[in-house]
């Protein structure tokens, strides 16, 4: 019994302090640009859409998946307000990336090649939504 008791012990000892050391490590960084929220350099912008001047939904596209950031800009970086990436291919379910982000929302993206897409997003109650478009 003592060895299963020591056991049990040694066991939440080390969970304690694994889950002590997520707790205390440090956030991940924040990425420096739309394009390195969405993976690197093969993406480029293809189009944007301003939300007054708090924050920019971007566009991308690597030739086959579309990614969607709405950045936040100037004094709204660091900020509680609501800010929403969407991205959607027609005839498939949109995929929403929505919080109380402090630099950006998204990545969204999805696999698109030769299909309309659907892209938006949101800073408070700034929001824009495209029609189906970028088809091809």
């Amino acid at each position: 019994m003592g060895v299963i008791r020591r056991s049990a012990t040694l066991a939440l000892g080390t969970a304690a302090a694994l889950a002590a050391s997520v707790v205390l490590s440090s956030p991940a960084m924040a990425a420096s640009s739309p394009i390195e929220a969405c993976g690197g350099g093969s993406y480029h912008v293809i189009d944007t859409k301003a939300l007054g001047s708090s924050a920019t939904i971007y566009l991308l596209y690597n030739g086959s998946t579309n990614c969607v950031v709405t950045w936040k800009k100037g004094s709204a970086v660091g900020n509680s307000v609501w800010v929403r990436a969407v991205v959607q291919a027609y005839g498939s379910p949109g995929v929403v990336d929505a919080d109380y982000f402090r630099y950006y929302a998204g990545p969204v993206k999805v696999k698109a090649p030769g299909k309309c897409i659907m892209w938006g997003g949101s800073y408070g109650s700034q929001w824009y939504e495209s029609p189906f478009e970028h088809c091809g």
